[in-house]
């Protein structure tokens, strides 16, 4: 079904800097192409990467330096020579788990065993929230556009004040969510009266149209309603934004995805995916009526679920998907036409990243393309059924079993024979590991290939080399 092209607003490109924060000259190359593919601004999630100062100067990464001051400014000066604005996402309710990890934050938290929920009641967690968004909003000069976050509020009215405060007659965690984002919202209006606030909208969606209406956040906020599924619901989607309009929050926005929304350690891509979630926000946009005012759509490209949660796809592999959804929403639909240029801009045979072809030529229309292949490459070989189920193959299982292993009694010349063959595969992984390394520190500090190799490589590799040396224990044991 052809749907109009995505009606008005922004298109925004979501940077999750939380997980594999490209370098800084491959971020300029990702804005480039950005630009080059229509897109009106980046959604910046800096979290630890931000150059945070004073007391918060604890919350900046250990494992790799957070941008610098002159970085973050020449980022939007780049950004702003490209016509693309710059939004900053601070989170300040839920998903705080860079703040309240500290020590000296863990008095913050609503539960001690949540890591991610800052406590409503203790004036000192908004004292936190708005230093945060001071320092990020005085880095950004001329900002008109500022997220709040707000999203996956966990556990929120389990701690001990919240308990005592919901023993008052009349008050649910619904008001105690809606009490302290407003606080913020209003700190953030008196601080910065022009300022544009946006918020994620998930933990409103059970609210009645009266609640929001009392809440004192209309004429606050926008809610950005997210949903990254293949079949998101049309009919729930439009009731949802229509509710928000009734009670007062006319101005609204979407938000897609095009990476890190299909499981948590997901590693490479699926474009059409991606592409039918924004196959369904269309009809979503087409079906709306003319009192919700769509501002825009912010296309999500998480690197990680949360800030304590493995990485998962990387930008490199996720721009055949990035632009397959942008040609999507530009035409109404994932036409042949869109599909060629698609292909056509990043030099690639097809817009799944699995089956995109390799290439000699630059990688100037694909930045990080010889990356996204080795990826791709080495992502096949960790899940080929040969390598993942070594251990359960014929032979292994057959005259080299747990009993075997344990008594040393093994055949020689069987358990030499799978010697040779765990070898090969480890040393045809060890190649591509270290191609995959020497490509990712141009693109990603040292510690994310350290990360990325640990979670997808070493689990696959550790059996093998198990093996080897056990067979080698048993085999002289044995053999004169």
């Amino acid at each position: 079904m052809k749907c109009p092209p995505w009606p008005q607003g922004k298109k925004l490109v979501h940077l999750d800097l939380k997980g594999a924060p490209p370098r800084v000259e491959y971020l300029h190359k990702l804005i480039e192409l950005f630009s080059q593919l229509g897109v009106d601004g980046l959604l910046v999630e800096y979290e630890d990467m931000f150059p945070y100062e004073g007391e918060l100067r604890l919350l900046q990464a250990t494992v790799q330096p957070a941008y610098s001051r002159e970085e973050v400014l020449y980022m939007q000066e780049f950004a702003k020579s490209k016509g693309m604005e710059i939004i900053p996402l601070v989170q300040t309710f839920g998903h705080m788990e860079f703040v309240l990890k500290h020590r000296p934050m863990w008095g913050l938290r609503e539960v001690s065993h949540c890591v991610g929920t800052l406590n409503p009641h203790k004036e000192e967690g908004v004292r936190l929230v708005m230093d945060m968004l001071r320092q990020v909003v005085e880095l950004h000069p001329g900002l008109n556009t500022l997220h709040i976050g707000a999203d996956e509020v966990y556990m929120l009215g389990e701690g001990e004040e919240s308990k005592l405060w919901l023993a008052l007659p009349g008050h649910t965690v619904e008001q105690l969510f809606l009490s302290h984002v407003t606080k913020v919202a209003q700190a953030v209006k008196k601080a910065w009266p022009h300022m544009t606030i946006i918020m994620w909208d998930d933990m409103m969606r059970g609210m009645s149209q009266d609640t929001l209406k009392a809440s004192g956040l209309l004429g606050l906020v926008q809610p950005m309603l997210w949903d990254y599924t293949p079949d998101l619901n049309v009919d729930t989607t439009v009731s949802l934004l229509e509710k928000y309009c009734s009670a007062g929050m006319s101005d609204v926005w979407a938000a897609s995805s095009f990476k890190g929304s299909t499981g948590v350690y997901t590693c490479v891509p699926s474009t059409q995916r991606h592409v039918d979630n924004h196959v369904q926000w269309l009809k979503v946009a087409a079906s709306i009526s003319a009192g919700v005012h769509l501002q825009g759509i912010a296309i999500t490209g998480w690197q990680r679920y949360d800030h304590l949660s493995v990485l998962c796809e990387l930008m490199h592999v996720a721009l055949p998907s990035l632009a397959a959804c942008l040609q999507t929403l530009s035409h109404g639909q994932f036409s042949a036409e869109a599909q060629s240029i698609v292909t056509e801009r990043l030099g690639i045979a097809s817009v799944e990243v699995e089956a995109m072809g390799s290439t000699s030529a630059g990688e100037s229309l694909f930045p990080g393309r010889r990356l996204a292949e080795l990826t791709v490459e080495l992502n096949a070989l960790l899940n080929s059924e040969d390598i993942r189920f070594f251990e359960n193959n014929m032979f292994v299982r057959g005259w080299f079993s747990p009993y075997h292993r344990q008594r040393k009694m093994v055949s020689p010349l069987i358990t030499m024979q799978i010697h040779s063959q765990a070898s090969t595969y480890l040393t045809v992984l060890q190649e591509k590991v270290a191609a995959v390394r020497e490509e990712m520190v141009r693109l990603y500090p040292e510690s994310t290939a350290q990360e990325w190799i640990e979670e997808h490589v070493s689990p696959v590799v550790a059996p093998l080399l198990r093996i080897t040396e056990e067979i080698s224990a048993c085999v002289n044991e044995m053999v004169p």
